[in-house]
């Protein structure tokens, strides 16, 4: 018998409490082995490219009735991710002689606007910080178990939860707890590898297939037990359908584009301790004229932007237009870490890339538990320093952004060996069709599921 929903969810929290309460215990255990799990990384680092997801030959006959996915975006990025998907899955089944699938789910209007049966967008109350979390906990639980009794009443084909590991793994558990039992496949496959990586024995029991976006994570999923398929990066789909032309090396003479973040906590936390580094570089005699330009589409912002920009001696330009129109033109970047590292290798923008932390307590954690090298995307894909990347907190002493920044401004020896670099990392994240690949994927589990369902009613 099922366990009911109630019970199930409240399961749930009993083990993420559970999970808290062990994190000591089990951070010990990680550092006690912490060169093993390094040892790992590095190893996938240096790995070949695994093969992508070929177009799938699967036969379709078994299917009569429209496929039933269900879809879970938890925040903006994966609602771009998830509307991508929807479309592709449509062009999939069309070209496999399916009907168009019935699509229900977690997500917000980029969904709803493609005929998305949406119970509820957990992304309009994302929550950031513990404090956050708190408060939006009896939210979580009701989303929990309103989506868990959804699940099991609709009784869909497959399962597809996008990026967001923490609200997904347990999501996919209780999907699977009813007597339907879905396939659960995961677009995006979480970034275990980095940090935390005993949370993958978790993973593992609850997800049939994990799709991977970067290339050594499927490596190394497959050596721990879970069963992975190699997709690439659904951000080269967007870039592509954004016209992101592919440059052979960025200006010399161009400005310097600033980027601090997408949000605005984000942006309060960054920008101020950027612009005295931007002050103090046009400070230079040999960068007197150095223009800057903040390109930013976010209207919402633009009081945060003005009041930050008013308080600072670095003159800067607001940019407003397409991203990637502003790229095109630059000469080097300085970056909040993030994906927006990825949308500059088109433009083979040299970058310096920051990540902000609370203390140098935290600052002292990161440096034992992270079991990466880099914390930067292009520099992970190329296996060493392509970017320089900095993690800094308040009161630490001064960094060497500034002498980054410059080098990467003017020395031509450098930018050529940086190129090189995002070479290489571009050559590494291979082909766009990410989201087709995905959506094969997706399909063949369904039909797996609906075959799986056919022969026990059989």
């Amino acid at each position: 018998m099922p366990v009911p929903v109630p019970i199930a969810v409240g399961l749930e929290l009993a083990r993420a409490l559970g999970g808290v309460a062990l994190a000591p215990a089990r951070a010990a255990l990680y550092l006690a082995r912490r060169s093993h799990w390094e040892a790992e990384v590095r190893a996938d680092l240096a790995s070949p490219v695994p093969q992508l997801h070929p177009p799938s030959q699967a036969p379709a006959a078994s299917a009569e009735a429209p496929l039933r996915i269900f879809l879970s975006c938890a925040e903006h990025s994966g609602e771009l991710h998830g509307a991508n998907l929807i479309d592709a899955l449509e062009v999939e089944c069309t070209a496999r002689g399916l009907a168009a699938p019935e699509v229900h789910g977690l997500g917000g209007p980029a969904l709803e606007e493609r005929g998305f049966n949406s119970i509820a967008n957990p992304g309009a109350r994302a929550a950031m910080g513990f404090d956050g979390v708190l408060k939006a906990l009896p939210y979580y639980l009701r989303l929990l178990t309103d989506t868990t009794r959804h699940i099991r009443q609709w009784r869909p084909d497959v399962v597809v939860p996008v990026d967001s590991p923490a609200l997904h793994v347990p999501l996919a558990r209780l999907a699977r707890g009813g007597r339907h039992h879905p396939a659960v496949v995961h677009f995006v496959t979480p970034q275990y590898w980095g940090w935390a990586p005993w949370r993958v024995g978790g993973y593992r029991k609850v997800v049939d297939l994990g799709l991977s976006i970067l290339p050594f994570e499927a490596p190394w999923f497959e050596r721990h037990g879970v069963r992975v398929q190699h997709v690439g990066h659904p951000l080269l789909d967007e870039l592509e359908s954004a016209g992101a032309k592919q440059r052979q090396a960025a200006h010399a003479n161009g400005p310097l584009i600033l980027l601090p973040g997408s949000r605005e906590g984000v942006v309060r936390k960054n920008l101020p301790w950027m612009l005295e580094r931007v002050a103090a570089l046009q400070a230079r005699p040999e960068l007197d004229g150095l223009e800057v330009h903040l390109p930013h589409s976010r209207t919402d912002l633009d009081a945060v932007f003005d009041e930050l920009l008013a308080a600072s001696p670095a003159r800067v330009e607001r940019v407003r237009g397409p991203l990637h129109e502003e790229l095109a033109r630059g000469s080097a970047a300085f970056v909040v870490s993030g994906t927006v590292v990825l949308d500059l290798l088109p433009h083979k923008l040299p970058a310096v890339v920051v990540y902000t932390l609370k203390s140098k307590l935290q600052r002292w954690m990161g440096d034992r538990l992270l079991s990466v090298p880099f914390f930067t995307s292009v520099n992970l894909l190329a296996n060493r320093e392509v970017h320089p990347e900095f993690a800094i907190y308040e009161g630490q002493p001064e960094v060497p952004v500034e002498d980054a920044l410059a080098r990467a401004l003017l020395s031509t020896d450098w930018r050529a060996e940086n190129l090189a670099g995002q070479l290489e990392a571009e050559r590494r994240l291979g082909p766009p069709g990410a989201v087709a690949r995905a959506a094969s994927a997706v399909i063949d589990q369904a039909l797996a599921t609906r075959n799986r369902m056919n022969e026990v009613r059989a």
